[in-house]
């Protein structure tokens, strides 16, 4: 069924954005938590019932339909809800690359991970603690063991944290000043850390566009693994810039991308990338590898 654009209705908030570090806080102002792989979400309940956007505020309530029924029965008159969809595997772990199959076929598959509460009956929840948003967030979802789950923090501990993250295998975590309000926007009261490996891949070719970083495409066992940028000291990108073959044919199963030039066999690369993933995520050239 269609909704139609009533007044009054609760509007969308902006979302509040973690910036991106390498290592995680240390001091004991800071809870940290998961950082689930999955599609940032806010889910808006009042008198018109349950709607569910996108980050950036796209109305994506019919494809979560699951998610939105589940929230109508949370019992409150009014509530904005921060939090991520995603589609759990049988550990609870999320899988990223079966979201988009299960939101086509499977929505009854998503979970929607709830960490912030910025708005209920009534009340702007925003200029309070994270820790007492959060507090009043599990009232209001528990048991949370549905469509609707809750993102559980430790406080302090912030390296050992990061640690069993690693060793989870999952993306990263996210850590937040406890006593901080919710603002939108980037902010240095929410930061991300994410989880990397290296791995050495062969460097299929490269595509280099003026104003914007170099790419390279990369490849493991014969088949296409995903792109990297180039991030090299400027001796070694020169020494690679003469190994570009231009008008090489490209290796079977490379994508069809305009603009790139192929390599010759016998050129390998270290690679900083996201773990865990079927192909290239967030990833970086580290150095040259020749045969």
């Amino acid at each position: 069924m269609q909704r139609v654009a009533a007044k009054g209705r609760l509007k969308f908030i902006s979302p509040q954005l973690p910036r991106l570090v390498e290592v995680p806080p240390v001091s004991h102002d800071w809870i940290h938590e998961i950082k689930y792989d999955g599609y940032r979400t806010q889910v808006i309940i009042d008198w018109d019932g349950a709607r569910a956007y996108t980050k950036t505020g796209i109305d994506w309530t019919a494809r979560y339909w699951p998610i939105v029924t589940a929230a109508e029965t949370l019992g409150a008159r009014d509530a904005i809800i921060d939090g991520e969809v995603i589609a759990p595997k049988a550990d609870g772990s999320p899988d990223f690359h079966a979201l988009r199959s299960a939101m086509a076929w499977n929505a009854e598959r998503l979970a929607f991970v709830a960490f912030d509460l910025l708005h209920l009956n009534g009340k702007d929840l925003r200029p309070l603690p994270a820790v007492d948003r959060r507090a009043m967030l599990w009232d209001l979802i528990k048991p949370a063991t549905g469509a609707i789950q809750f993102s559980q923090h430790v406080e302090g501990g912030g390296a050992d944290f990061f640690k069993g993250v690693e060793r989870m295998g999952l993306e990263g975590m996210v850590s937040k000043r406890r006593g901080a309000p919710y603002r939108s926007g980037e902010s240095d009261a929410w930061l991300k850390i994410k989880c990397y490996e290296f791995s050495e891949l062969e460097l299929l070719g490269v595509k280099r566009v003026p104003g914007k970083p170099p790419m390279a495409l990369m490849g493991q066992g014969g088949k296409y693994a995903g792109s990297a940028f180039i991030t090299l000291p400027k001796q070694i990108r020169e020494r690679l810039w003469k190994r570009v073959q231009a008008g090489r044919e490209a290796p079977v199963g490379a994508p069809s991308v305009n603009g790139v030039e192929w390599l010759k066999p016998g050129l390998k690369a270290r690679v900083k990338h996201l773990r865990g993933e079927s192909k290239l995520r967030h990833a970086s050239v580290k150095g040259i590898v020749e045969d």
